[in-house]
């Protein structure tokens, strides 16, 4: 989507630039030569300018600094996300930072242990993913026999029951639903129990100051932190916190406005 902010981002100054250009010069000028043309038309690119400038700023404002739309293009946070959803996310909760560079000007909040949030992962910095907080700056955070624990604390985990997954998430269908306890916050995870005895991502971390450790919660199938090491704060780009509409070989009304725990 780096294309897309870019795009915006020229256009938005373009038009102003034109806008701002005739305002304060150019306008006047074909007042002048008005009396001897006879002909009060503006030129093609001023009256574009025009017409698209404020709608282009509404729109680089909302998405820069309000709410910006997403899709989620995998499963590795089924059950919470499903492949299809189409989410909104905060864009202020974390401070309000710069298109393009991402660059944080005012800082206003930071993450918790529990928010869904999507940025860019450091070995991938041209894409956008997905991924929930689990360990802020200074947490231990530990992976073993498919329980996470956080200062020594050992999350609590709730069966719900045998996942019935549909769409592109069929291939889930079966992985057992836990209700999984993140030191106070509730949301569920999906573990998979016919899986091979192979490299899970185990492991125990300390988080570094200034990062963050994330993981999916479809957790047997999810490249996160376990893998590629810790998120920096500066790669965040926001809080995800509803789902607006589910495409996925047809809209699931079901998911329209549902909150994202």
């Amino acid at each position: 989507m780096r294309w897309f902010e870019i795009a915006l981002v020229s256009l938005t100054l373009f038009s102003g630039a034109v806008w701002l250009l005739d305002k304060l010069f150019l306008a006047k000028r074909r007042a002048a030569r008005e009396s001897l043309l006879d002909d009060g038309k503006e030129p093609f690119l001023v009256d574009y300018s025009k017409a698209f400038f404020p709608v282009l700023l509404v729109v680089l404002v909302l998405r820069s600094f309000i709410a910006e739309p997403f899709r989620i293009p995998s499963n590795s946070m089924m059950p919470t996300l499903l492949t299809g959803d189409f989410i909104l996310v905060n864009k202020f909760t974390y401070g309000l930072r710069l298109p393009i560079n991402n660059r944080k000007v005012i800082a206003l909040g930071e993450p918790q242990r529990g928010d869904v949030v999507v940025f860019k992962p450091p070995h991938h910095p041209e894409q956008d993913w997905i991924k929930r907080v689990v360990g802020l700056p200074g947490d231990r955070v530990s992976y073993h026999d498919n329980q996470v624990t956080v200062n020594g604390e050992l999350l609590k985990y709730t069966p719900i029951g045998t996942y019935e997954g549909h769409g592109n998430g069929t291939e889930m269908t079966g992985s057992q639903e836990l209700a999984e306890n993140l030191l106070g916050r509730e949301h569920r995870v999906l573990e998979r129990t016919n899986l091979p005895l192979l490299d899970q991502g185990e492991g125990d971390w300390v988080v570094p100051a200034g990062h963050y450790f994330v993981m999916g919660d479809n957790r047997d199938n999810s490249e996160d932190s376990r893998y590629w090491g810790f998120l920096p704060e500066q790669n965040l780009r926001g809080k995800a916190f509803l789902i607006w509409m589910n495409v996925d070989g047809g809209v699931d009304f079901s998911r329209i406005g549902n909150s994202i725990p």
